[in-house]
């Protein structure tokens, strides 16, 4: 069964009706990085709505239901455990400096409303599986595991993460250990597979042309919200990372290169 597109443009007016209600919470406490804690939220928000609206919900329901649960509640928990009393993030105070006069309007619009947008089209797999008729085949069973390494990934580097930055003993230190020790955003890898890993199953149930979210979501990760937003503020603030750069991949994991071996080859 196709997508049903009356039903996807009411999740977006499910979404964007979200982030206006986030938009509204942000503005007495100044902080429009709160909208990071309702990301996944809105993923959430659209998919209920979708799924009420079509006629007929595929055999993916459940599946679709359980993963996305997991991982938005989750993400939407650590996000925030972790910002909890820290203010609006440096990010966010760079758009709120680049956007005055009248940045509360524009807030809603460049910040609120884009970030429901952009999660709608990463949402499009979801739609696809939820209306997909097609049998559970293999494809799905690939896509469970993606979506299970990915998520493992991200759970797990998130919490080296949050165990490292506890102990004042490691303040101003770059975290090179567990899972970071393989790849600088092992949380930003786990998030890209769990996006290919619901396109598989969406891939399925014959939604295979929904290959454009799991493209945005490595995209916006690695290029514009993720690594190299990130790793710019880092390499500002901590000079030990440059050596971390230098033998750690950035995305995908793989083995330190031996940078003191590099050093003394001539």
């Amino acid at each position: 069964m196709a997508i049903d597109w009356n039903a996807a443009m009411n999740a977006l007016l499910v979404m964007l009706g979200q982030g206006g209600v986030v938009w509204l919470i942000s503005l007495p406490l100044k902080n429009a990085s709160i909208v990071d804690s309702f990301w996944s939220i809105f993923f959430v928000a659209g998919a209920a709505s979708y799924y009420f609206l079509i006629p007929q919900p595929g055999g993916r329901s459940v599946l679709i239901a359980t993963l996305l649960l997991a991982w938005a509640v989750r993400l939407a928990a650590h996000i925030t455990w972790r910002n909890r009393g820290q203010g609006e993030d440096r990010r966010y105070q760079a758009i709120r400096a680049r956007n005055q006069p009248h940045y509360a309007i524009k807030s809603l619009v460049y910040v609120f409303c884009l970030q429901a947008v952009l999660a709608w089209i990463v949402a499009l797999p979801l739609f696809g599986a939820l209306s997909g008729q097609a049998p559970l085949g293999w494809l799905d069973a690939l896509g469970i595991l993606l979506w299970l390494a990915g998520f493992g990934f991200e759970a797990i580097g998130d919490w080296q993460l949050a165990r490292f930055k506890a102990n004042p003993a490691n303040a101003g230190k770059v975290m090179d250990r567990g899972l970071w020790r393989y790849t600088r955003h092992p949380n930003y890898f786990g998030e890209s597979l769990i996006w290919w890993g619901f396109w598989l199953i969406a891939a399925s149930a014959g939604h295979a042309w929904t290959l454009v979210s799991p493209l945005l979501m490595t995209y916006m990760l690695l290029k514009i919200s993720g690594v190299a937003l990130l790793e710019k503020d880092l390499q500002a603030r901590r000079p030990a990372y440059a050596d971390y750069i230098r033998r750690t991949n950035a995305f995908v994991p793989g083995l330190p290169r031996d940078v003191t071996l590099r050093r003394k080859t001539p």
